[in-house]
């Protein structure tokens, strides 16, 4: 041992050393019973009043106190954790222990290098060429593997914060695009309002500080562990912890030069850290604020990317850019107000952990040092005895202490700030465990919705309680379609049909017609698995056999063979033992062959939503019925920019193949195709009939009349015109008053 200190001397004196253990005992029990006391105080109130007092004047929820470590917030970061660490022999475990390995070495060479400096000092002080010149060679050595070390670090917290994205964006995906939960959440639930913002950024951003914060914690925790605790000393059969610092401290002076030093730090620590916590505004409240305001803002530019020819042809530039404007500024306020709100707890951070605890540490190592008196452990020269008095030993002492005081004071200032940026993980952890919840009640056909109110005169405003899903839904045995008292709603609650009760089976073409915007095409989303089934009972086919072809249909990226067979791979259509002759034959049922050799063959890949016309899509979609062969092909206005023609003979080969129409049209050139007619009344009722030769051709005969009578209305404001013209050449006014008057009585 180089200088023998009070530490060292109560370590082995028993009576010193049971003293010790009475003083810090005491001190931890006072701290104990302090903290117990202000519980107590804050918990005296009686539960009654603190939840009325939770409640504002305007009868809205107030905010709970912040808390850094809410249990809400910890028990979702928990949940998280487990699916980015699924096990302890898991990827990312051996990353996390790889990137702990690193950090650990940080602190060595952070320590190796303070004693280095040190050292360097001394020898200037000295004036020792030589000694300088070696320690030199030796502080620059160790640059290079310090250097890697860093860079291993900023790489292993990147390379966490990645993985930790891979996993959950990989169960994210699993879940999102199961039982149609992509389609639940944005149609049936209203809890997520950006579920691509989620998916994207929020699980990204998320990651990166999961990954970001161990590092910041880690590092200080393993640098004021291991700059405090550096080493073992083995002594009388036992092994003590000298401390670096203190034992640094006691070296140069005497031990009640050490006690007043170690108050202040104690002291400056508390108070900083319940300074910060008192001042902290709600910064995860205002981050996830933030994300939200950046979803809104990108979902108004896609909408904008999506109906960009609506748009235009609108002329609705203005309304959009208005609209673009005030979803920035609102994301521009939120931000300024986490900005403002930072500034003065910046303020007060730089304030207190840059000035008052530099004046702390520079008390800290000045009064050991003030106090010293020997050079040596066995305390036989002084220093004052030394050539230059003590004062090389002094400045080497001073520029050791100074660099590990430096390194544990940044150590536990960053253990300070992390408070805020727990905070702020507190919101990003609050949407993504939002997000994985949504997905998870949605596969469970739990949903909330905000409803939107309507007055509408009449029953057609008349409203479904869709807070309860007690339908049945069974798989049919015989291909049959039995619905047996379900009623026909929206997810917004509307009532389409109060209660049906049906029975379709294979070879029972249906025709089904109704006033616009009753929603014929609900009973398709009820059969396709997009609606709950809120009441009676559903037994249909399984999804395989029915297939769903909207008036726009979809066009997937990828080859145009993908398009036709869609959403097959071309391994699952060889499989089927398909070809591409197979392919060309289906085309020309639907007049489509020739776009092969136009577009460059099978293989050639495009933006097929903007290269092929709408005519040209839907022909597309009819080809896709004929390729996956259903039972039931379920056509919502699928040829309405088809011409009558080829929609004739398409309609003619779907049931030339064995398939049932399911149809939604307004063409009466369809009826002769199909066998039963459901017609919806608009006021929740409806009527199913049988369509013959007969029927059809009195329907066929009320619609021309209708549409006679239809185009001899439209003239009537010309024909009063004219006739207006007329009486005025003829100077026959009075008789055009006349008439006029007659016509607005009738």
């Amino acid at each position: 041992m180089s200088v023998q200190s009070k530490l060292l001397e109560t370590a082995i004196d028993p009576e010193k050393r049971r003293k010790a253990f009475i003083i810090a005992g005491g001190g931890l029990t006072a701290l104990v019973v302090a903290h117990w006391i202000a519980l107590r105080k804050n918990d005296k109130s009686p539960h009654k009043l603190v939840k009325e007092d939770s409640v504002a004047s305007d009868g809205t929820p107030k905010k709970n106190k912040k808390r850094a470590f809410d249990p809400h917030f910890l028990k979702q970061l928990k949940d998280l954790l487990k699916i980015m660490v699924p096990g302890i022999f898991s990827k990312e475990t051996g990353i996390i222990g790889m990137h702990s390995i690193i950090l650990i070495c940080r602190t060595f060479l952070t320590i190796y290098v303070a004693q280095l400096e040190g050292s360097m000092v001394q020898a200037i002080v000295e004036k020792d060429v030589l000694q300088f010149v070696l320690h030199l060679m030796k502080w620059i050595l160790v640059a290079l593997p310090a250097t890697f070390v860093n860079s291993m670090i900023r790489f292993f917290e990147s390379y966490l914060g990645l993985a930790f994205r891979t996993r959950l964006t990989k169960h994210a995906y699993k879940q999102y695009f199961s039982d149609q939960t992509y389609y639940s959440v944005s149609n049936l639930d209203t809890r997520l309002q950006n579920a691509d913002q989620c998916l994207t950024e929020d699980i990204t951003m998320f990651s990166q500080s999961v990954a970001h914060l161990y590092s910041h914690l880690t590092k200080p925790v393993l640098d004021i562990a291991l700059i405090t605790y550096v080493q073992t000393v083995p002594l009388e059969e036992y092994f003590y912890f000298s401390f670096t610092l203190l034992k640094l401290a006691v070296q140069r002076g005497t031990g009640r030069s050490t006690f007043l030093p170690s108050c202040m730090a104690i002291l400056a620590v508390s108070l900083t850290a319940k300074i910060l916590k008192a001042v902290s505004p709600r910064f995860g409240h205002m981050v996830a604020e933030e994300a939200r305001r950046k979803g809104h803002l990108r979902y108004l530019h896609s909408r904008i990317i999506t109906n960009s020819e609506e748009i235009a042809f609108y002329g609705g530039h203005q309304a959009e850019y208005e609209q673009l404007n005030g979803a920035y500024n609102s994301l521009y306020q939120q931000m300024m107000l986490i900005f403002k709100k930072r500034i003065p707890y910046i303020m007060i951070e730089q304030f207190l952990m840059k000035y008052v605890w530099s004046g702390t540490g520079m008390v800290m190592i000045a009064l050991p040092i003030l106090a010293a008196e020997y050079a040596d452990d066995e305390k036989s020269t002084k220093l004052e005895d030394l050539p230059d008095h003590g004062v090389s030993e002094r400045t080497r002492g001073y520029a050791t202490a100074k660099t590990l005081l430096f390194n544990s004071a940044d150590a536990v200032e960053r253990l300070m700030t992390s408070y805020k940026e727990i905070t702020e993980l507190a919101g990003y952890t609050g949407r993504v465990h939002e997000m994985f919840k949504v997905f998870d009640e949605a596969k469970k056909g739990i949903y909330q919705r905000q409803l939107v109110s309507g007055h509408v005169e009449g029953k057609r405003g008349e409203k479904f309680d869709t807070s309860k899903i007690e339908g049945i839904i069974t798989d049919s045995e015989s291909d049959e379609i039995v619905l047996t008292s379900v009623p026909i709603v929206t997810p917004n609650g509307d009532v389409v049909v109060r209660n049906m009760t049906l029975t379709i089976t294979p070879g029972m073409h249906v025709l089904i017609t109704g006033p616009n915007g009753c929603g014929k095409s609900s009973l398709f989303r009820i059969l396709g698995g997009l609606w709950p089934v809120y009441r009676g009972h559903l037994e249909k086919p399984t999804s395989d056999r029915m297939y769903y072809i909207p008036q726009r249909p979809y066009m997937t990226l990828g080859t145009l063979r993908d398009q036709v067979i869609y959403p097959d791979t071309t391994i699952q259509m060889r499989r089927r033992g398909i070809t591409d002759q197979d392919l060309m034959i289906m085309l020309k049922i639907v007049h489509l062959e020739h776009i092969v050799e136009r577009e460059g063959g099978w293989d050639a890949k495009n933006d097929w939503m903007d290269v092929l016309s709408g005519g040209e899509k839907q022909r597309m979609g009819m080809a896709r019925v004929f390729y996956h062969r259903p039972k039931y092909a379920l056509l919502d206005e699928c040829t309405s920019a088809v011409s009558i023609d080829v929609e004739g003979n398409i309609y003619q080969s779907i049931k030339d193949v064995g398939i049932t129409l399911l149809t939604v049209t307004h063409r009466p050139s369809l009826w002769k195709f199909h066998t039963h007619l459901i017609q919806y009344d608009g006021e929740g009722g409806y009527k199913v009939s049988s369509l013959n030769e007969k029927t059809i051709g009195e329907r066929m005969s009320y619609s021309e009349e209708k549409h006679q009578l239809e185009r001899q209305l439209a003239e009537v404001p010309r024909w009063k015109e004219r006739l207006q013209e007329v009486c005025q050449l003829l100077g026959d006014e009075d008789n055009l008053n006349m008439t006029l008057d007659t016509d607005e009585s009738e």
